[in-house]
């Protein structure tokens, strides 16, 4: 509850229209740095606002440094398990998910981090502790973007009542047609026991029981002949364009490049959104030239103004207090940014806060238990 006030007390700020000041400022050069940076993201609209507002910037204040983009995010605990126990980890900075930050830290795979040595202060000088607040979630994270996974539908089929309610998805008869889902159990399985009638806050003590488990894969087997599962964020929104589904989950950010960039008849099902935090996570081990480069590459790429500077390019909000009074007008885009963000008050009325802890507790079990079902 705590994290919903402080995400939508940023919300409200970040209403206040401002122009976007995007010019370069000036860096200390870095010492003793690799010019080589492999960075993890998950590729589509998502990463290509983290490459205009941070890498291109970035790159052209530090000529002859080269940047790798690796998609690998989604599978980001396997992969740096993997390479650990090999002894062969080649990645330098991962975009990660906070859960999947918080088992990665818990497990050793990536470095706890001062937030006040790696990040620059706000503006009017307060520490970035204080500046990110409580979205400081982890000691290995580093704050980047709120966002969601909320549902798109195809407004030219669903009559004249579109989807109102998150469980208007298991509602076959009203609304009939195929339905896109992440092939993971998170969120799945918290829409299905909230829509089975749990109410929101008891969402987690019925999951934690072997029964409640069952309780929400018996909900999510009456559409579960009508999923189409999907596992990167850009499948929903070409499913629906496609026409393929009639509604689905993905992440806001790519239904509002679908909705406002490409104009496709696609309407935003808000209800029961489930708010998330995504940051950076430094693996273990980094050899010392290339975590020099990681350390000033994030200097500024967590700076106030480069956090402001991603939301010209998609609808997710910053995590610094000091950044969402920047993000108002989206020269780029030419839309206003604000009624578009998960934040906003018209699209929050009803959310779903994820319990970290729990789910860093049992994603292990509930990807298991989530995969033996798929299976059945």
């Amino acid at each position: 509850m705590k994290l919903a006030m402080t995400l939508l007390a940023s919300s409200a700020l970040g209403l206040v229209a401002g122009a976007i000041d995007a010019q370069d400022t000036e860096m200390a050069p870095c010492e003793n740095c690799s010019n080589e940076l492999t960075l993890v993201s998950w590729g589509g609209s998502y990463q290509d606002s983290q490459v205009k507002a941070y890498a291109e910037p970035y790159l052209k204040l530090n000529p002859g440094v080269s940047i790798i983009w690796d998609e690998s995010s989604a599978e980001s605990t396997a992969k740096m398990r993997a390479m650990t126990q090999a002894g062969n980890v080649t990645w330098d900075l991962i975009d990660a998910l906070a859960s999947d930050n918080m088992r990665m830290c818990d497990e050793g795979l990536i470095q706890s981090v001062d937030i006040d040595q790696i990040a620059a202060p706000a503006p009017d000088g307060k520490p970035a502790s204080e500046d990110f607040g409580e979205l400081l979630i982890s000691d290995c994270f580093i704050p980047q973007i709120v966002y969601s996974t909320a549902f798109g539908y195809r407004t030219d089929m669903v009559g004249d009542t579109p989807p109102s309610s998150i469980c208007d998805i298991f509602d076959l008869q009203k609304y009939p047609g195929k339905r896109a889902l992440e092939k993971r159990p998170i969120n799945n399985v918290e829409w299905a026991i909230y829509c089975d009638g749990v109410p929101k806050e008891e969402i987690y003590n019925v999951l934690g029981t072997d029964e409640g488990v069952a309780r929400a894969f018996k909900k999510l087997d009456t559409i579960k002949d009508q999923v189409v599962w999907w596992t990167a964020g850009a499948e929903t929104p070409q499913l629906l364009a496609d026409g393929e589904v009639v509604m689905g989950s993905t992440y806001n950010g790519r239904l509002f490049s679908a909705i406002v960039e490409q104009k496709q008849p696609i309407g935003m099902l808000w209800d029961m959104q489930a708010f998330d935090l995504d940051g950076w996570a430094i693996p273990a081990g980094v050899p010392e030239d290339r975590l020099n480069r990681v350390k000033h590459f994030l200097r500024f790429a967590t700076d106030t103004q480069r956090l402001a500077d991603q939301a010209q390019y998609i609808s997710y909000g910053p995590t610094r207090k000091s950044s969402a009074p920047l993000v108002g007008f989206s020269d780029v885009l030419g839309v206003e940014m604000a009624p578009h963000m998960p934040t906003d008050p018209a699209n929050s009325a009803n959310v779903l806060i994820y319990d970290y802890g729990w789910w860093a507790d049992h994603r292990d079990d509930l990807d298991a238990k989530f995969q033996a079902w798929l299976a059945q």
